[in-house]
C-alpha cells in the first residue's frame, strides 16, 4: 500500500465520520485500489458501505445502471460514463458521497484518441451536484493508477468538507 494515499484516506475517513458522511467507489481500471486504501483504514466501516469492481462494460451496465448506449456513443473511457457511474452507485445504495474511475492504466489498451494515462474520475454528491475530471497520467501502470487513486481521494475530500 501507498503510505501517502493511505494518509490521505485516513484524513477522508476522519472528516466523513465527523459529518456522518458514507462513500461508495465504482473503480475501473483501478480495480478496487481505491476501496482498498479506504478499508486499510482500521475503523473504515463506518464510512465505507461498499466498493464495485465494474471492469467490463457489462459490469458497468449490470451493477451501476450504465446505459450500454452511453458506452457505445462515448466509449468506456470517458466523462458521461464516469459521470453515470458514480450517479449509479448513489442510485442503488445509501450513501452520501461516490467516487467512479474509468481509464486507460496501461502498458496496452491506448489509442491516439484515449492514450494510456488518460483517467476519468467522478464524485457525485447525495445533493445532486458532481464533478467529473479528465486526468492525463504519465508512468507505467502502477503510476496511473495510484495517481488516480490520488485525485480521487482529494476530490471526495473537497465534496466531503462542502457539506
Amino acid at each position: 500500500m501507498n503510505s501517502e494515499l493511505l494518509m490521505l484516506s485516513e484524513v477522508l475517513l476522519d472528516v466523513c465520520s465527523r459529518k456522518s458522511l458514507t462513500i461508495a467507489t465504482v473503480e475501473s481500471c483501478t480495480g478496487g485500489l481505491l476501496a482498498a486504501h479506504l478499508t486499510a483504514v482500521p475503523g473504515s466501516s463506518s464510512v465505507v458501505e461498499r466498493g464495485y469492481v465494474t471492469y467490463s462494460n457489462a459490469a458497468k451496465s449490470d451493477t451501476v445502471g450504465v446505459e450500454p448506449t452511453l458506452i457505445e456513443q462515448y466509449g468506456a473511457v470517458s466523462a458521461p460514463v464516469a459521470e453515470a457511474m458514480a450517479r449509479g452507485a448513489l442510485e442503488r445504495t445509501p450513501v452520501d458521497l461516490s467516487a467512479s474511475i474509468t481509464g486507460v492504466a496501461g502498458p496496452a489498451g491506448g489509442t491516439t484518441l484515449k492514450p494510456v494515462g488518460l483517467v476519468y474520475i467522478a464524485v457525485a454528491s447525495r445533493d445532486g451536484s458532481v464533478e467529473v475530471r479528465e486526468n492525463h497520467f504519465p508512468g507505467d501502470r502502477d503510476a496511473v493508477r495510484s495517481a488516480a487513486v490520488q485525485i480521487a481521494l482529494e476530490m471526495l475530500m473537497a465534496a466531503a468538507e462542502s457539506r
